[in-house]
């Protein structure tokens, strides 16, 4: 093969990857059933993040969220654990100030990419896509 065939056959596999990853990332963020279009506009919070209502999101959030507030049991020994913020999407705070948990999806086979991270002062954020976006969740709603 020639060093511009290879060169082009590369650009289309790149150009394939970053397709498919974009597709999969509004895939995980997605509801299912649910069209963005029939979705209520997303409030902005102070940190410059949407706010959602907890009811908003996959019911698995809202059971995981009942877990947190009651101390357990949790499915992986992993919950519970600081979560760093090396994305640095949420607030900078001092280590040990966010903790994470893991949301359930059905049908997957290991923890996926669901997470409710806590903060210190009674914060809760959502992460559908494993730490690429963030939303902030009202448990009041």
């Amino acid at each position: 093969m020639s060093p511009h065939r290879r060169i082009s056959a590369a650009l289309v596999g790149l150009l394939v990857l970053v397709t498919i990853g974009w597709l999969g990332r509004h895939a995980l963020t997605e509801p299912a059933g649910s069209p963005s279009s029939n979705r209520p506009a997303a409030v902005t919070s102070t940190a410059g993040l949407p706010v959602r209502s907890l009811s908003q999101l996959p019911p698995q959030v809202g059971q995981e969220w009942q877990l947190i507030q009651h101390g357990g049991p949790f499915r992986y020994r992993q919950d519970g654990v600081v979560f760093g913020n090396r994305e640095k999407h949420l607030p900078p705070r001092q280590s040990g100030y966010y903790h994470e948990y893991t949301v359930p999806t059905p049908g997957a086979p290991d923890r996926s990419a669901r997470r409710l991270i806590t903060g210190g002062a009674a914060e809760l954020y959502y992460t559908g896509d494993h730490y690429v976006s963030f939303v902030v969740v009202d448990p009041q709603r």
